[in-house]
C-alpha cells in the first residue's frame, strides 16, 4: 500500500511541476533554497542535510538523511515588479541619429508593473535506504525562472512596452535528480547526482526588434518552445571535529538544446544553457539543541553568452535590416547570432546564514538572511525590464512539527525587500533612463515520511 501511495504522490507531483507557471527566482534566476527545511535557514545546507530534496544542494547528504520522501508546496510573489521611464523620450523618426528612438514605451515618471503576482511550485523527493552505508534518491523541483508580463494597456497609446502590444517573458525549468549516495565511514560521505533539466520559453511583444534580428521569424510570437540537457552534480560532506562539519559540492554547466523558436532572439541560435554553480559550506552544533549553518554559493552566468553579453553589441556589432546592403541584420551582435545582444549578467556570489534551535523533541524553528549583490549593472536596464531580478536579501523563518513517530509537518517563509537599478538608456543615448524594481514574498509547506 505504502509503495502505491509513494507512486501516487509522485506522479501528482512530478505532474504538478511540470504544469505550473514559472518561477520567478531569486538570486538572479536560480532559486534561494529548495526544500523546506532550508528554505528557513535562507537556503543553507551544504554541510547540513535534513531531508530527501538534499540532493538539490549538495547529493553527498542523502547519506546522513535515511529513508524518507518529502512533498511540498510553495506559494510565491515576486510583486510589485516592474519599470519607470524618466527623462525626454526620443519618437522614432524624429533624430536621424536615433532611427528606433528611444525604442520604449512609457509614460514618464509613471511605474508600470507586470502582471502575474502569484505562482504555486511543489517539489518532490524520496530517498532509499540501499544498505547502511548508501542510499539512492530523486529530487524533482522547479530550479527557478523568469517571467514578466506588461499589458498593452498599461502603456501610452496601449503601444505596449516595446511597441508591439503585451510584452513579457516565461521562463520554467524542471531538474530530476537522481542521486547516488555512499558513506566511507560514520562521518563522512560523497554523493553524485545525474540531472535530467528541461525547461520551456515563452516571449511577446517583441516583434519591434524584428531589425536587429538574425531569424525575425524566430524572435516572438508568445510560442512554447522546449529545451532539453543533462548535467552531473558532485559532492562531500562530512563531520571534521566533533560538532563542526563541512560540505561542498560542484554542478556542472548544462548544455542545453536550443530553442528553436526563439533562435532569432537569444545568442548563439537560440542557445540558453544552464551555468555552473558550487556551493562550500559548514555547520556548528550550539550545545545540544541548535546548529548554526553557513553557505557560500557562486553561480557562474557568465558562462552563458545568451545571459551575460552585453545589449550593447547588439548597438556595435550590428547593422539593421533597413540600413544593411543584404536587407537582413548583419553581424555577430544581432538577436541570435554567436555574440548577439543579451541581458548582461553579470556572476553572482551568494552569502547565507542560518540559525536552528530544537524547542523540545516536537518542536524546531529556523531563522536565516542572505545576501549577494544582484546581477544586472546599471548599463543593463533596458532587456531587463524583461527579467528585473534585482532582489539582494532575504529574511527567512522557518518551522517544523514531528507528527507521530514518524511524519513531520515543515514551514518557512522568506521576504526580499524591494531593491531596484537604473541606467542610461542605451537605444537613445541616454536621452531616458530606466529604472527596474522588485520586491518577494514566498510561504512553503511541506509534509515528509519517514521509514
Amino acid at each position: 500500500m505504502r509503495k502505491v501511495v509513494n507512486k501516487s504522490l509522485l506522479a501528482i507531483t512530478v505532474s504538478g511541476i511540470l504544469a505550473s507557471p514559472a518561477v520567478y527566482a531569486t538570486n538572479g534566476y536560480f532559486s534561494h533554497g529548495f526544500s523546506t527545511k532550508e528554505k528557513g535557514l535562507a537556503g543553507a545546507g551544504a554541510a547540513l542535510s535534513q531531508d530527501s530534496m538534499a540532493a538539490a544542494t549538495n547529493p553527498a547528504g542523502m547519506a546522513f538523511v535515511g529513508e524518507r520522501m518529502d512533498i511540498g508546496l510553495q506559494l510565491f510573489s515576486p510583486s510589485p515588479r516592474g519599470y519607470t521611464v524618466t527623462g525626454t523620450p526620443v519618437a522614432p523618426g524624429t533624430d536621424p541619429n536615433l532611427p528606433f528612438g528611444s525604442a520604449i514605451n512609457a509614460q514618464p515618471g509613471v511605474e508600470v508593473e507586470s502582471d502575474n503576482d502569484w505562482f504555486l511550485i511543489p517539489h518532490f523527493g524520496y530517498n532509499w535506504q540501499l544498505k547502511n552505508d548508501s542510499t539512492i534518491g530523486v529530487s524533482v523541483y522547479g530550479n527557478g525562472g523568469m517571467n514578466s508580463e506588461y499589458p498593452a494597456d498599461s502603456t501610452p497609446f496601449g503601444a505596449g512596452t516595446f511597441g508591439a502590444g503585451t510584452a513579457g517573458i516565461n521562463l520554467a525549468q524542471l531538474f530530476v535528480n537522481t542521486t547516488f549516495a555512499k558513506k566511507i565511514n560514520d562521518k563522512h560521505a560523497f554523493g553524485g547526482s545525474v540531472i535530467l533539466v528541461g525547461q520551456r520559453f515563452i516571449g511577446q511583444g517583441l516583434e519591434s526588434f524584428a531589425a536587429f534580428s538574425s531569424d525575425p521569424n524566430n524572435l516572438s510570437g508568445n510560442k512554447k518552445s522546449d529545451s532539453f540537457g543533462l548535467g552531473l552534480k558532485l559532492g562531500y560532506q562530512g563531520e571534521i571535529s566533533k560538532g563542526i562539519r563541512v560540505g561542498v559540492s560542484y554542478q556542472s554547466k548544462v548544455d542545453m538544446s536550443e530553442f528553436d523558436e526563439y533562435k532569432g532572439l537569444f545568442a548563439e541560435g537560440g542557445d540558453f544553457d544552464i551555468p555552473s554553480t558550487y556551493t562550500i559550506g559548514a555547520s556548528f552544533d550550539i550545545g545540544k539543541s541548535s546548529v548554526i549553518v553557513a553557505d557560500v554559493q557562486q553561480i557562474n552566468y557568465s558562462e552563458v553568452s545568451s545571459i551575460s553579453n552585453p545589449i550593447n553589441n547588439l548597438l556595435t556589432n550590428c547593422i539593421p535590416a533597413p540600413f544593411s546592403p543584404s536587407g537582413s541584420a548583419e553581424g555577430a551582435g544581432c538577436l541570435g547570432g554567436s555574440a548577439g545582444g543579451g541581458f548582461g549578467w553579470e556572476d553572482m556570489t551568494i552569502f547565507k546564514i542560518g540559525y536552528q534551535v530544537d524547542l523540545n523533541p516536537k518542536h524546531t524553528i529556523r531563522i536565516g538572511y542572505s545576501h549577494a549583490d544582484q546581477p544586472i549593472p546599471e548599463s543593463e536596464t533596458f532587456f531587463n525590464i524583461l527579467a528585473p531580478a534585482v532582489v539582494e536579501d532575504h529574511f527567512t523563518a522557518g518551522w517544523t512539527m514531528k507528527v507521530g513517530s514518524d511524519q513531520e509537518f515543515n514551514l518557512a517563509a522568506m521576504y526580499a525587500p524591494s531593491n531596484s537599478v537604473k541606467g542610461d538608456n542605451p537605444i537613445d543615448g541616454g536621452s531616458t533612463q530606466i529604472e527596474i524594481e522588485m520586491s518577494q514574498f514566498d510561504i512553503q509547506a511541506g509534509w515528509a515520511w519517514r521509514y
